[in-house]
């Protein structure tokens, strides 16, 4: 049986989540879910989520996986929040620790704030083999982004890729983030586009041009022939030369400053304050 995929699209962040599962009934796996967040006044709510508990609970799936493919900087993660709610074991890339050690230090975070991903369930080897019920599942380590990006290889017919490819008229996510490589980007992209032509791939983000609705899903050949930034005849130092320029001119995400500080403790807040208050850091002109 093929495996099965939901996506729940976030209007707010341009983000897609997935439910993965094989049939109503059996396993399943969270990928990348969105805890609603208000910048303006700090207030978090649970919208987004919901849909996916509804749709969880609908199917009468049980959750075996939260996987995360990267620490996120245009949204909060809410895998502890569906974890209380639903079970499963939040899990993400070994290399967090890397992004954990910068982001410790950029927010001058508490001196028990542990650099080693132990507020994750479950750390990814690259290449681990896990299982979504009887579907075979390949962590695949694909850094570039971020040091700790990982995308998942579902039964060899589908890859939730993170922020590696988006749809080819919009090309590829950013290098430009602490740890972020463009060379590394460009031999990540490569691996995934390694795969038979017909592999679907599933994105986290689609910024779609004046005319198009968003989507989720392409597949590698789709990729190669037409991805504005990386489909077959663009070499290395291409990509390179016009992910470091375009990058220069880009603006920081809205959400990085508060989304990063949470998605480094696997979605948990910081510890609250005295007062019993929950705060945010903003380090001002570090960035």
């Amino acid at each position: 049986m093929p495996a099965l995929i939901e996506a729940f699209l976030d209007p707010a962040s341009s983000t897609y989540s997935y439910v993965i599962y094989e049939a109503c009934g059996g396993a399943c796996a969270i990928v990348d879910p969105v805890l609603d967040y208000q910048p303006a006044s700090g207030k978090t709510s649970t919208v987004q989520a919901q849909r996916i508990i509804r749709f969880v609970r609908d199917h009468q799936l049980q959750v075996q996986w939260l996987l995360e493919t990267h620490a996120h900087a245009d949204h909060l993660s809410a895998a502890p929040y569906l974890r209380r709610e639903l079970g499963g074991k939040i899990a993400i890339g070994r290399a967090i620790s890397q992004v954990q050690t910068v982001f410790k230090a950029l927010f001058n975070l508490e001196p028990g704030f542990a650099v080693d991903g132990s507020q994750f369930d479950h750390l990814f080897a690259p290449d681990e083999v896990f299982a979504i019920g009887n579907l075979s599942a390949r962590a695949l380590h694909v850094p570039g982004h971020t040091p700790a990006d990982m995308a998942y290889l579902i039964d060899e017919q589908l890859i939730l890729v993170g922020d590696t490819l988006f749809l080819p008229d919009v090309g590829t996510a950013r290098c430009d983030f602490p740890g972020g490589n463009a060379a590394q980007m460009f031999a990540s992209i490569q691996r995934l586009l390694a795969h038979p032509p017909a592999t679907r791939l599933y994105v986290c983000h689609d910024y779609p041009p004046p005319g198009r609705t968003p989507q989720c899903q392409t597949t590698v050949g789709e990729q190669r022939a037409h991805n504005i930034h990386v489909r077959d005849g663009i070499d290395a130092a291409t990509f390179i030369a016009m992910r470091t320029k375009r990058d220069a001119g880009l603006d920081m995400p809205t959400l990085l400053l508060p989304a990063i500080q949470v998605n480094v403790r696997a979605g948990h807040l910081p510890p609250p304050e005295d007062n019993g208050v929950v705060y945010l850091k903003i380090p001002i002109n570090q960035l």
